[in-house]
């Protein structure tokens, strides 16, 4: 006779925190994922794979457990409920299922309660892979629910503190669009070849992810020190995520994107970063306002990567 499959045991979890926020404001930033990278610490990159009315799938790498793990999401926003529902299209082992939801209610005495629910099984209901999975699941849901109420408890409005903008060379040289990717894959190498970079440890635990440490020195003479995971998709694009950021930011991610285009090969620096406002008149002066560090970060890491793009649009001479 047959054995009966046993089904998994669905385990929950649910974490909440209470800010002063309005509740729009917070379920913005979550319903946008574009922005999770620069926002959420252990996010490192998100790519959309498709978008209908309230419906989106995407994919995402993220920092889990001191590795960065990949899957694919199926999510449902709902703005008038101010809830977002995910589901992994499919999860990384031992987990087999993960699924939940961002809810933000509106207590009766003010603010905003945020909580996140999630729900997921394992391989064979192993209770050692059902710890690790909580023990993730908390850290990182603190460090997300964190984030939000340190963003938009700052006193400034979120779209003056998060903002993105890109830079777009051509490639004249004889290396093309892989030549130019294969430069800044590469980027052990930037120390002898880029004059901004001066120190450089790259180390690369699996095919397509690297972790990047770096000493940039800025156009004053100063030396930022920045560690970044990067994920690396031949021959279309690189995306990293700093782990280490300077004074003046609370997060930075980026891509770079490389093309064949009617015009000839391109390839673009994109950045999106969110300003730590604390570090504003540390950084800049006492007088110094949000206008003036997105100012000053937009010409500081716009030099940076045109100086890097530059330099890679003559890989020819270089790979």
């Amino acid at each position: 006779m047959a054995r009966t499959a046993t089904r998994p045991t669905v385990h929950r979890s649910e974490h909440t925190l209470t800010v002063s926020a309005p509740a729009e404001d917070l379920y913005a930033l979550v319903a946008d994922v574009r922005r999770w990278p620069a926002v959420f610490e252990p996010t490192v990159h998100v790519c959309h794979l498709a978008r209908e009315g309230r419906t989106e799938r995407f994919e995402i790498w993220a920092e889990v457990n001191g590795e960065v793990a990949h899957w694919r999401s199926h999510r449902v926003l709902d703005p008038r409920r101010l809830y977002v529902s995910f589901r992994q299209e499919h999860s990384r082992p031992p987990v087999t299922s993960m699924s939940g939801g961002w809810l933000f209610r509106r207590p009766a005495d003010g603010g905003t309660e945020i909580v996140l629910r999630h729900r997921f099984t394992v391989a064979d209901d192993d209770p050692a892979a059902v710890a690790r999975v909580e023990e993730a699941l908390d850290r990182n849901s603190a460090r997300e629910l964190g984030a939000l109420a340190a963003l938009t408890g700052t006193g400034h409005a979120v779209d003056d503190l998060v903002f993105s903008f890109t830079d777009t060379i051509p490639l004249r040289g004889s290396g093309g669009a892989l030549g130019a990717y294969t430069f800044v894959e590469r980027a052990e190498r930037w120390a002898d070849l880029l004059p901004h970079v001066a120190r450089v440890d790259l180390t690369e635990p699996e095919p397509g992810v690297q972790w990047l440490e770096m000493d940039t020195v800025t156009a004053d003479g100063s030396t930022h020190t920045t560690r970044s995971a990067r994920i690396c998709r031949a021959p279309e694009w690189i995306a990293y995520k700093q782990q280490r950021t300077p004074r003046l930011l609370s997060g930075h991610s980026g891509e770079w994107t490389f093309a064949q285009t009617a015009d000839g090969p391109v390839a673009t620096a994109r950045h999106t970063v969110a300003i730590d406002p604390s570090g504003i008149t540390e950084v800049l002066g006492p007088e110094a306002t949000t206008s003036d560090a997105r100012a000053y970060l937009r010409d500081a890491l716009g030099r940076n990567s045109l100086a890097t793009l530059r330099h890679a649009a003559e890989a020819d001479q270089r790979v």
